[in-house]
Order: C-alpha cells, then structure tokens, then sequence
C-alpha cells in the first residue's frame, strides 16, 4: 500500500476510534466542544494526504504521525474527563501505546539503525502495549457498565424517593384537608352537643312539670279528703261548743254531760289536727317535689314515702280519666324503717315507675275490655340485709317487647306514642338510683303478662 493510501486508510480507523470515545465517554454531554472537534478528526488526514501529494513524498511515517495526532486528541479528551473514572482507566490503558508510538517515530526519524537494531525488542513492547490497551479498554468498558447499573439503580431510588415524596405531598394534603373537615365536623358536633344539653335542659324541666302536673292532680283529690274531715269535725265541734254553752246557762248543770262534751270536743280537735298535718304533709310533699333537689340525704321512712306517691299518682291518673280504676295492693316490710336517701328524687323515681305502672295496666284494660282483666298494681318493701332495702313495683300490664328491654334506661327513648311521654323518665330514675344513690334499678318483664322494676338501696 502507498504512502498516500496508508494515509486514506487511516482516517476511517480513526473516525471509527473517534465514535467509540464519543459514545463511550457521552462526550456531546460532558464535553461539546470537545465533541465537535472530534467531528473534524479527519480533516488532518487530508492536510497530510494532500501535502504528500503536492510534493510527491514518500515518507512512511505519516500514518503514524498522523495516529500519534488522533491519540494526543484522545489522551486530552480524556485528561478533561478524568474525573469519570472509566475515562482514567482508558487514560491508564492508552498511555503505553501512545509513549510507545513516540518513542518509535522519534527514532525512525532520528535513528533508524537502532530502530532496526532493536527490532524484535520493539515488536515486544508494540505487543505488550496493544495488550495492556485492550485489556484496559474491557476494563474501562466493565467499569462503565457498573457505573451504569449504579446510575440506573440510582435513577430508580430517584423516583422511587420522588414518587414517595410526591405519595406524602399528597397523604399530608389528604390528612390537612380530613383534619380541616374533622375540626369543622368536631365544632359542629360541639355546637351541636351544646344545643342537645341545652334541650335536654329543656326536656328534663318538660318532664319534671309533666310529672309535676300529675302530682298536682293527685294531690287535688287527695288533699280534698283530709280537708273534708277537717271541715266536717270543725262543723260539729262548733255544735258541740254550743250545747256546752247552753248547758252552762242552766241552772241545773249536768257535770256528766259537760264532761262528756269536753271529751268529745278533744277527739275532734286532734282530728282536726291529725287531718290538718295530713294535708300539709302533702303540700310539703308537692313542693318538695316541685322544688330543685339539694342532694342533701335525710332518714327517710321509705313505706310511708311508697305509699303516698303510689296514692297521688293513682289519683292524678284518675283526675285525667275518671272511667279508671285499678287495684292498689301493697306490701310494706315494717323492718324496712327510715334510711338516708334524697326524698324529693326517689319520690320522683317512685311517681315515674308509679305512672308507667298505672298506663300500662291502662293500655292492657283498654286493649282487652271484656276479658275479666283487672288492672293491679302492687308496691312492696323489704329489708334483704343489714345493709340493703328492696323496693318492687309490679303490674300486670302490657309488658316490656324482648326488642327494646336493653334500650328502657336510654335517654329520650319511649314505647309510648308521640306527646306522650319525653324517653326520660326512666333515664333520670336509672341515674338517681344508680348514681346519686348508689343503688340499683332493674327490670323483670313478661310481654303480655307484667312488668316489675326493682330498686335496690343501701341502707
């Protein structure tokens, strides 16, 4: 081959070194300049090729020289790069062949006797360096192909962490907008709590004059018949004050009959006052009832306080419906005696489960009018220890349904149809006995065939 053609020969071999580096080391990215530079590789190729032509040498060494040009380039491309550790092992593996390459033209120029001299020397070290070059090149190249699975491996943490980053960005948007709905759903629950306290505030005065009323109208009827008797042994005491006068105008009193008038004026004045006490006894017992309770725990004869709220609220039903009647049977340990409890509210828990009692042996009349049925309701005491006071109150009503027995003691809920009763009464007797007693209320119930409640009270 000519000089010239050694000259042609070697610019493709040197585009073809060029295009690896530049695709090796990514060169339009980490150095465009560089880059485009390397686009003009050839065009000293034909500088040469062409002076060659143009003065007719022969030199063989312009292929070399020209290669030891392409390999300079190289070694400063890769100079520029050598922070890229693939490029400074490709530094590391061209370097020899390079040094080797100037070495070798120097002395073709300079001395080629000892070039020739040394020629198998030279053949060696030419061998020892394209070794070294292409074992170094797979090395750089297995480094590059690390680097890119490190790169890769990074590039998916990259998103992985973006992705995450963007799945919190959006969990604490979700968690702020859910925190800002649950505040507002929280203040609207406390608004709404404080409008529910305010009406239950509101029910439970509704359900204290509802009972309040039937009290009233107990009383009425019963505070009637002790006023009666004190109005009836006034009118004979007033007869008898006058045949003691008339008897003292004569001028044979009898002593006898004047003793007799005297004793019979006593008795119908201690009845006059047994009667008069009765009656203020119920008034005081209507205004304690009608009156806030102290929570202040007084002795407080238990029989004595069942039987009259159970009288007053009989009466009070029959004062809105005279066609009722029912039987009223007590049973009233004598053991039992006064205890410490607040009167005024277990006379309201004893008026609530009086007047369930009466309307439900109400309802069961009603529903069955021909059927020899006889409404009862029956109170009862009992002294179970040294330490413990029953009280039962039973009828032979309706009956509590097996579906809502657990829901009786819940506030607001009711059997009875609307305007008929608040869903109270048994919610605030549970919460007197239960927790401002300590004691217990408890239900036993047969649909169709009755119902007791049982309290129970430290004595």
């Amino acid at each position: 081959m000519s000089v010239n053609g050694a000259i042609l020969f070697a610019i493709p071999i040197a585009l073809l070194i060029v295009r690896s580096l530049r695709r090796f080391l990514d060169l339009p990215k980490r150095l465009p300049g560089w880059d485009k530079f390397l686009n003009s590789i050839w065009i000293p190729a034909i500088v040469l090729f062409l002076i060659a032509w143009a003065f007719k040498l022969k030199t063989s060494q312009l292929d070399e020289t020209y290669f030891l040009f392409v390999f300079g380039v190289v070694v400063a491309v890769l100079v520029q790069v050598r922070d890229y550790r693939p490029a400074r092992t490709l530094l590391l593996a061209i370097a020899p062949y390079v040094l080797y390459s100037a070495i070798e033209l120097l002395l073709a120029v300079t001395d080629w006797d000892l070039l020739k001299r040394y020629d198998g020397f030279f053949d060696n070290s030419r061998g020892f360096a394209v070794i070294w070059l292409i074992t170094f090149i797979l090395i750089a190249r297995n480094q590059k192909k690390h680097l890119e699975k490190e790169r890769l491996q990074r590039e998916e943490e990259e998103k992985a962490k973006q992705l995450i980053e963007a799945q919190n960005a959006e969990l604490e948007r979700l968690v702020a907008e859910r925190t800002a709905t649950l505040t507002q759903q929280a203040e609207e629950l406390r608004d709404a709590l404080t409008e529910l306290r305010a009406m239950q505030a509101q029910l439970v005065q509704a359900e204290k004059m509802a009972s309040l009323g039937e009290l009233t109208a107990g009383i009425a009827h019963e505070i009637q018949n002790p006023l009666n008797f004190v109005t009836n042994f006034s009118d004979v005491s007033a007869e008898l004050v006058s045949e003691l006068e008339e008897e003292q105008q004569r001028p044979e009193r009898d002593p006898g009959l004047e003793a007799e008038l005297l004793d019979d004026l006593k008795q119908n004045l201690q009845k006059i006052t047994h009667h008069g006490q009765r009656a203020a006894s119920i008034v005081r017992g209507m205004l304690e009832h009608s009156r806030a309770s102290t929570g202040e725990r007084q002795p407080t004869e238990i029989n004595n306080l069942a039987d009259e709220y159970l009288r007053l609220a009989y009466h009070g039903l029959r004062a809105k419906d005279k066609t009722f009647n029912a039987t009223l049977a007590t049973d009233f340990d004598p053991a039992v005696g006064p205890i410490e409890v607040v009167s005024q509210d277990l006379g309201r828990v004893l008026l609530n489960l009086f007047t369930n009692a009466f309307y439900a042996v109400q309802k069961r009349k009603e529903a069955c009018p021909d059927a020899g049925y006889t409404p009862t309701v029956t109170v009862s005491t009992h002294r179970n220890t040294a330490t413990e006071v029953e009280i039962r109150v039973c009828d032979n009503g309706l009956g509590i349904p097996e579906a809502v027995r657990a829901k009786i003691f819940q506030p607001f809920f009711t059997t009875k149809p609307t305007g008929e009763g608040t869903g109270l009464g048994l919610s605030l007797s549970y919460d007197i006995i239960t927790k401002g007693h300590g004691g217990t209320l408890t239900v036993k119930t047969q649909e169709g065939e009755g119902t007791e409640f049982i309290i129970t009270l430290p004595a």
